[in-house]
C-alpha cells in the first residue's frame, strides 16, 4: 500500500512540475557547430517553442567528437528539465561502435524526447569539379584509387559510413578527410580542399541552389520532393547506398516523466506548423514527432543497423 501510495505522490509531483515548467531559459545543447542540420532543425524548433513556452531556448553548439563532446555534457546536466540534447544518429547510436570510450551510455544515460526530423543525404561536388554524374566520379576513383578525396562530419559520423558504403558498393578507393563537423566540412568543399562529401540536404542543398555546388544524386531510392532534379542514388546502379538521417532530442536519463511529455508534446504542435513544415521540406527534411516510446525504439534498431554497418565497412573501433 505504502508504494503505492508513493508512487501515486511523484505522479501528482511531477505533474504539477509540468504544469508549472518552464520558469526559466530552456537549454539545447547540439552535437553540431552552426550551419549544420541538427543546428538547422534545432533553431527553426527552438525558436517557435520559445514563443510556446515563455521561456527562452538557448541553441549550445558543442560540436566534436563525432558528438561525443555534446553528448557528454548533457548527460551530466542536471535532469531538471531544463538541459536537453538535440542529436543526430551518430551520438545517439553509431559511436559506440566505433570508439572503444564513449563517455556515456545512450541507452542508460538519456531519456528520448522525439524524434523530430528525417533527413536526406546528397553526394555533392564543388561546382566546378569535372565530375558531372556519379558514374564520373566512380571512373576518377577507378583510374587513380584515393585521389578522389571525401569529406566528413568526422571519424564514425553517418556521413563517414555513407562514403564508406558508397565506396565499397561502387569497387573504389577514396581518401577520407575526417572534420569536426558537417559545417567546416562543407566550407572545405566550397573552397576545393576535398572533392565530394555525402551529407545532409539541409546543409548542402542552399549552396546548390545558389550554384556553389553540384548535387549528383540523393541517397534514397527515389527522388526527393527537395530536390526532384536530381537522380536518386539508386537510378546510379547503388540502391545499397540508400541511407536517410534524422534528428532527435533527448533529456538526461532521470528528467521528470511529465515534463519529456509536455516538451514532446509541444515540439509536436510546432512540427505541425505549415511554415515549420515547408522549412524543413525545403531544406530535405520532413517532420517525425514521434512519442518517447516510438523514438526509444527506433534508437535501439538504429543501433544495431549501424553496428552492422560498422562491420561491413570494416572500421575498426579506435
Amino acid at each position: 500500500m505504502r508504494t503505492v501510495i508513493a508512487a501515486a505522490l511523484l505522479t501528482a509531483a511531477s505533474a504539477a512540475l509540468a504544469q508549472t515548467w518552464p520558469n526559466q531559459p530552456i537549454k539545447f545543447i547540439v552535437s553540431q557547430s552552426a550551419g549544420g542540420s541538427i543546428d538547422i532543425a534545432a533553431r527553426l524548433i527552438g525558436q517557435r517553442l520559445s514563443t510556446a513556452l515563455g521561456q527562452q531556448v538557448v541553441v549550445d553548439n558543442r560540436a566534436g567528437a563525432n558528438g561525443m563532446i555534446a553528448g557528454e555534457a548533457a548527460a551530466r546536466a542536471n535532469a531538471d528539465g531544463y538541459t536537453f540534447l538535440m542529436t543526430s544518429p551518430s551520438a545517439l547510436t553509431i559511436n559506440q561502435h566505433v570508439y572503444k570510450k564513449v563517455p556515456y551510455d545512450a541507452l542508460r544515460d538519456f531519456t528520448p524526447v522525439t524524434q523530430t526530423t528525417s533527413i536526406v543525404f546528397a553526394l555533392v561536388v564543388n561546382a566546378a569539379s569535372p565530375h558531372r554524374s556519379v558514374a564520373d566520379l566512380v571512373a576518377a576513383a577507378r583510374a587513380k584509387p584515393e585521389a578522389v578525396r571525401y569529406a566528413s562530419a568526422g571519424i564514425g559520423n553517418q556521413s563517414h559510413l555513407a562514403g564508406e558504403v558508397f565506396a565499397a558498393a561502387a569497387g573504389v578507393q577514396l581518401l577520407h578527410v575526417a572534420y569536426k563537423g558537417e559545417a567546416p566540412a562543407i566550407t572545405d568543399l566550397l573552397g576545393g580542399q576535398v572533392d565530394m562529401i555525402f551529407g545532409t540536404a539541409p546543409a548542402l542543398l542552399p549552396h546548390v541552389r545558389s550554384g556553389k555546388l553540384r548535387a549528383l544524386a540523393v541517397g534514397q531510392l527515389r527522388r526527393s520532393n527537395a530536390a526532384p532534379d536530381v537522380p536518386a542514388i539508386a537510378e546510379a546502379g547503388y540502391p545499397s547506398v540508400a541511407v536517410t538521417g534524422w534528428t532527435g532530442i533527448v533529456a538526461p536519463a532521470g528528467t521528470p516523466p511529465a515534463i519529456v511529455r509536455r516538451l514532446h508534446e509541444e515540439v509536436v504542435k510546432v512540427l505541425a506548423i505549415g511554415e515549420v513544415r515547408e522549412a524543413l521540406a525545403k531544406a530535405g527534411a520532413e517532420p517525425v514527432g514521434s512519442t518517447p516510446e516510438q523514438f526509444a525504439e527506433f534508437i535501439r534498431s538504429e543501433t544495431q543497423k549501424w553496428g552492422a554497418a560498422v562491420k561491413r565497412a570494416g572500421i575498426v573501433p579506435e
